[in-house]
């Protein structure tokens, strides 16, 4: 950028007017992708083998002489058997990154000329990226907490109202997740409940044995095989010395804000999707916009995510709808 502005501004960023001209046309697109794909080195995406050449074909413009079938830059990562131009692939995934609260698939679908559906499609396979990037085990200190995502039962219509039970995180679903102070870094995780035999072992999975942990007084993690110390927000305590979880609240606070500003619902059977996509966007925001860019296309290979699997029935025979 050619300005400082608050925030990172220490980062090189990309202006849309810098991404027009550093993508003009498609074969641009193409050979951007290839370069982070095969970092040098056409190879099949296939069976992996570089004995392979060009072809003649419409959509495939490579073949591979040793499985003789043909390919593209995009066969074997998410973007396969897309008929999205790659270069408004290039513009989906600036746009993903760069809105640090995350792009719907309406905005997106006027932004790239593309049907609604279509863009809630490219969007989650966008988040296959991050599908396995948790982060850790951290070394420490780090901030243990939990949080629940869902409607308010206020703004829900009475018949669904009706149907709520229980207290506090009632019909809402669970995330629980670990901030390292020293890289700032995060990994978060959907769970089936919240107690010991949950949290327990995720902690200490995303941390060294040494590590000390701060965490709220649930009583959850009074087990943690780790030096651990405790804020008790119960009695109105928020801060104690180094004895906080404000670092993970404020990533709760930027996935809530996502949740109710852009998104507006969260199913459960995507939600580790998009907490994977803020974990993801977090832990690597201090780098340059067009570094970014490079490590989400390279984290699509091998990843697969099919349409009729994103809108299939879900737990409880629910079905997800593409919005």
């Amino acid at each position: 950028m050619t300005t400082k502005a608050p925030g990172k501004h220490h980062r090189k960023g990309i202006t849309l007017l810098e991404l027009t001209e550093m993508f003009p046309d498609e074969n641009s697109a193409r050979v951007w992708f290839e370069a982070q794909v095969w970092t040098g080195q056409r190879c099949c995406g296939h069976c992996g083998s570089t004995n392979t050449a060009e072809a003649t074909h419409k959509t495939m413009p490579y073949r591979c002489r040793d499985c003789r079938k043909y390919f593209s830059v995009k066969t074997g990562t998410a973007l396969a058997a897309s008929n999205v131009p790659l270069r408004k692939w290039v513009f989906a995934i600036y746009l993903e990154l760069t809105n640090l609260k995350g792009v719907s698939s309406m905005k997106l679908h006027r932004d790239l000329g593309v049907t609604q559906k279509t863009a809630w499609f490219m969007l989650h396979r966008i988040r296959e990226s991050w599908a396995e990037c948790e982060a850790g085990p951290f070394t420490g200190p780090v901030e243990a907490d939990e949080t629940y995502v869902g409607g308010k039962a206020k703004n829900m219509h009475a018949s669904q109202r009706a149907k709520l039970t229980g207290r506090g995180g009632a019909d809402k679903t669970a995330v629980v997740g670990v901030k390292d102070r020293d890289s700032g870094k995060v990994t978060a995780r959907v769970v089936a409940s919240t107690d010991a035999g949950t949290l327990v072992p995720f902690v200490e999975g995303a941390t060294m044995p040494d590590a000390l942990v701060f965490t709220d007084g649930a009583t959850a993690y009074s087990g943690l095989a780790r030096d651990h110390e405790t804020v008790a927000h119960s009695v109105g305590e928020y801060v104690r010395g180094q004895a906080h979880t404000n670092g993970i609240e404020s990533f709760w606070a930027m996935l809530k804000r996502g949740y109710q500003g852009v998104y507006h619902n969260l199913s459960p059977k995507h939600l580790h999707r998009y907490v994977n996509e803020y974990a993801g966007r977090h832990n690597f925001r201090e780098m340059d916009t067009i570094d970014q860019m490079r490590a989400t296309v390279r984290g699509l290979i091998g990843q697969r995510v099919r349409y009729c699997d994103l809108v299939a029935a879900g737990p409880a025979g629910t079905v997800s709808e593409p919005w």
